[in-house]
């Protein structure tokens, strides 16, 4: 049935490769610091510190040990820890109990659970 022809068994060794970019995301682990500007494409997981200002694509989450020095821009966040600056986000803002956020919020929407602290204010982009 089969052949040793060269023609046929490299047709028959082709093979697609399918790489998926789904649930791809990058985490700054707890204990990590950095000083400098970020900027990400995929959703991003801080639970070090960051001095410098982060731009995200996707949806940044502010884990509850993690502090944040600057500015941060992205499409959503999660704030569980502290931030330090002005936060830009196209669409949801939420700030969790455990959060303190000193600095100004522009978004499209916000949660705010009880307990959070917020200083600064608080502006929604217009359609």
């Amino acid at each position: 049935m089969f052949s040793n022809k060269p023609e046929q068994i490299s047709s028959m060794a082709k093979i697609k490769e399918v790489i998926t970019t789904a649930n791809t995301h990058n985490i700054l682990a707890s204990g990590t610091q950095i000083t400098g500007d970020i900027s990400a494409e995929e959703d991003f997981r801080i639970d070090g510190t960051i001095e410098g200002n982060v731009n995200c694509k996707g949806k940044i989450i502010v884990g509850n040990n993690s502090k944040i020095t600057g500015d941060i821009n992205c499409s959503n966040i999660e704030i569980w820890g502290t931030v330090n600056g002005d936060i830009s986000c196209v669409e949801n803002v939420i700030l969790r109990a455990s959060s303190f956020l000193k600095g100004n919020i522009k978004m499209a929407t916000i949660e705010i659970e009880p307990g959070a602290k917020f200083d600064g204010s608080c502006s929604m982009y217009k359609e």
